[in-house]
């Protein structure tokens, strides 16, 4: 995780195949839960500038930079973000996600997927669902639409 420079030259062709192709990534770009050598929004946005059509899905809501992987999804029609991890105990105690970023969550209610890293995580899967449903303000379409709807559109 993070132990590759996304913006290395020798992945150009890469991701210019991926790009055209439409693939949606999985890339772990946040620093956390460990920060790796290329974290950081600061790649990721200098990557959606070389190839602006990238179907990234952001793992765990790129955390701790929460409120940067946000403006990186609002600015790119193609970026999602996925929840693994976010909003647990494990994850609460040491990188809380900032209760003044809920209302962006809901208005991206579209390109936020469920995410579980199950079954390599530290707690129960339901434990990684009630996390999600347990948010304030957070409506049964939003809802389905993270656990549902989104996956199934993105890779319909």
């Amino acid at each position: 995780m993070g132990r590759y420079e996304p913006n290395n030259p020798l992945l150009d062709h890469v991701w210019g195949v991926i790009e055209d192709a439409g693939i949606p990534v999985v890339i772990h770009c946040g620093s956390g839960p460990v920060p790796g050598d290329y974290t950081g929004p600061e790649p990721i946005r200098r990557l959606l500038g070389r190839y602006p059509r990238l179907r990234l899905i952001v793992a765990h809501l790129g955390m701790p930079e929460y409120t940067e992987f946000l403006d990186i999804c609002e600015g790119s029609a193609d970026v999602r973000l996925d929840t693994t991890m976010a909003f647990t105990p494990f994850v609460d105690d040491t990188m809380p996600f900032p209760p003044s970023q809920l209302h962006r969550l809901r208005q991206l209610g579209d390109r936020i997927l469920f995410g579980s890293d199950f079954p390599n995580i530290p707690y129960g899967y339901i434990d990684a669902m009630r996390s999600i449903t347990g948010l304030p303000g957070i409506d049964d379409d939003w809802l389905r639409k993270v656990f549902y709807e989104n996956a199934a559109a993105l890779f319909s």
